[in-house]
This record gives structure tokens, sequence and C-alpha cells, in this order.
């Protein structure tokens, strides 16, 4: 979707200014937030594509008025309180008010390291031959979905050039919307940065980006 997390090439917000040294995480509540959403996304009742198109889904405003854990957070109740694993009043308070919905499994503290160890593997067998091949040109396609996409913005309608075959991976248009891994080929694209942002562009510079093979035409 057209959300605010999509900022590649936009003007007005200032340069990107990194934390020297920067921590893990700047305050323990952080690291509680991720340990919630992990645990609670091994409860196999939605993806990490759907975690992200929550956070992408919040109000543009609070987005980026907001630390990257102030959104996590905020994303994960929406989910919770739509899986009726909490009420917006129980947010409210703080604590439970009511008995939640009982999960199948629980995902125990034994088998964190495990489970991160193992992660969320996406790649899966193809269904179909792929569609190009190194050297091939591919235009981006200049689309507006309003639900969950992995292709930026920037990239719509640009022409870029195939350098690697990825394999076929889960889809995340469709894992987003609980429409199973949909496994679609990824190709990882070039586009020159005059192609992406015009002739005042370096013409040095370049941009990769995997895309997903229903985002792309033949050029």
């Amino acid at each position: 979707m057209n959300g605010a997390q999509d900022l590649g090439g936009m003007m007005g917000f200032g340069p990107v200014a990194p934390e020297p040294n920067e921590p893990v995480f700047h305050a323990r509540w952080e690291s509680r937030v991720l340990a919630n959403v992990i645990a609670t996304q091994a409860l196999g009742w939605w993806t990490g594509d759907r975690s992200r198109f929550a956070r992408e889904s919040l109000n543009p405003g609070f987005y980026l008025t907001h630390s990257y854990y102030e959104i996590w957070l905020a994303a994960l109740e929406n989910i919770l309180a739509a899986e009726r694993l909490v009420g917006a009043d129980e947010i409210a308070a703080g604590h439970a008010l009511r008995p939640a919905r009982k999960p199948d499994a629980v995902f125990e503290a034994s088998n964190v390291v495990s489970a991160l160890t193992r992660g969320w593997p996406s790649d899966r067998e193809p269904q179909a031959a792929p569609r190009f091949k190194v050297g091939d040109k591919a235009r981006a396609k200049n689309m507006h979905p309003t639900t969950h996409t992995r292709l930026p913005r920037y990239a719509r309608g640009k022409v870029g050039v195939v350098e690697i075959v990825r394999g076929c991976h889960v889809f995340p248009d469709a894992s987003a919307e609980g429409r199973g891994p949909d496994p679609q080929w990824v190709y990882n694209v070039r586009f020159s940065a005059r192609e992406l942002w015009g002739e005042e562009a370096d013409p040095r510079a370049s941009v990769t980006i995997d895309a997903f093979e229903p985002y792309l035409d033949a050029a």
C-alpha cells in the first residue's frame, strides 16, 4: 500500500541520521515488545506479512511521529484486538478484564533459541518456470494496491535489469491477507538512479530491489 513507511526518494523529510553505536534496544520495554510480537505470531494465527501490513496501516501522522517499537506495539495491539485476544478497554486499562480466546499452543521459553536459530524460511517449491532470466530488462508495474505490497513506489513504472534469480518464495501480498503462501519467483533487479529519480541523480549510483514476479512486466 502507499503508506507512510514508503518514503524512498520523497523530499522534505530531511537526511537519514544514523545513531553512532546505536544499541539493539534503547529501553527494556522495547525488548518486551519484540518478544511479544514473536511469541504471539508463533500461535500461527497470522503471518509476519500481516504484522508488517498492520504497521503500514497505522495512521500516517502516528507512524511518522513515533519510534520504531512504538509502531510495533500499536500494530500488535490492533492485531490482538482483531483476533479477540484483548479488547480496546483492556489495552486502555493495561490488564485483562475478561478471559481471552484460548490459543491452541503456547510458545514456551525453552523453544525460543531453537525457533530463532531455525527462523521462518520463505523458500517454496516453484509452481511454474520463471518468466525472467539474468540480463533481461523488466519494468516494475505502476500499481497502487490498498493492501500489502513489497514493491516500493519509487520503482513503479521504471525499467531495470535482472541480476539474480533468487528462487521461489512466499508471496507477501497474499500472505498478509491470509491467502496462503502463493509462491512466486523473486528477482534481484537493478535500477539506475537516473531511471528512478531523473537526470539530476548521480549517474554512478543504482538501486537493487528483490521484486516478486507479479510486480514485473517484460520491457
